[in-house]
């Protein structure tokens, strides 16, 4: 196994730990979440970037890497609804655009076409991330500084409604536009 590929099975593994510390409530753990998530992120970046320099694209990398992404977020988006930082149908919605959009790719491969990722999909997946951060920075500054901190609930309830209203419009517009694009490999 190549090195991009291992660092694409450490994010699966990172992930697994990172879920572990969202979702329980030890001293520290959003900060250990925060960090992990951090660092998985940057593998996604860094197994991509060694795979197109070394020349070691892989059938298995272009298998798992993006699965491997959207496990990495649909954990996050799934961990933050008990917390209260996303509404369950939030969520839903995110994840549905990623199964439809993944089952046109699907289709797409099934006819021998290759659909790449277009600008306005990786806008939404840079607003998903700048949603999920966001969250998990406030919440490892409330494990450093006090859940009480009154600029934490202003940042809270007043900036994160904002960010999860832009990520919601354009993974919704993102879906249709793509879907509208390929309308044809649909027929």
């Amino acid at each position: 196994m190549n090195l991009p590929n291992k660092l694409t099975v450490g994010r699966l593994v990172l992930t697994v730990f990172f879920v572990g510390f969202l979702s329980t409530s030890t001293h520290w753990g959003d900060v250990a979440a925060l960090t992990l998530f951090i660092i998985a992120s940057l593998t996604d970046w860094l197994d991509g970037y060694l795979a197109r320099k070394l020349n070691q694209m892989t059938n298995f990398g272009k298998l798992m890497d993006p699965l491997a992404d959207k496990v990495l977020v649909a954990s996050a988006l799934v961990c933050l609804i008990p917390l209260r930082a996303l509404p369950a149908w939030v969520v839903i919605v995110i994840i549905t655009r990623e199964f439809l959009i993944t089952g046109l790719r699907q289709i797409a491969a099934s006819q021998g076409v290759i659909l790449p990722a277009d600008p306005l999909g990786k806008h939404k997946t840079a607003w998903q991330l700048i949603t999920i951060l966001f969250y998990l920075i406030l919440l490892a500054a409330g494990d450093c500084f006090g859940d009480e901190s009154r600029w934490l609930k202003f940042l809270w309830v007043q900036v994160g409604p904002w960010l999860i209203g832009i990520t919601v419009v354009l993974t919704i517009y993102s879906g249709l536009a793509y879907l509208w694009k390929n309308r044809s490999l649909l027929r």
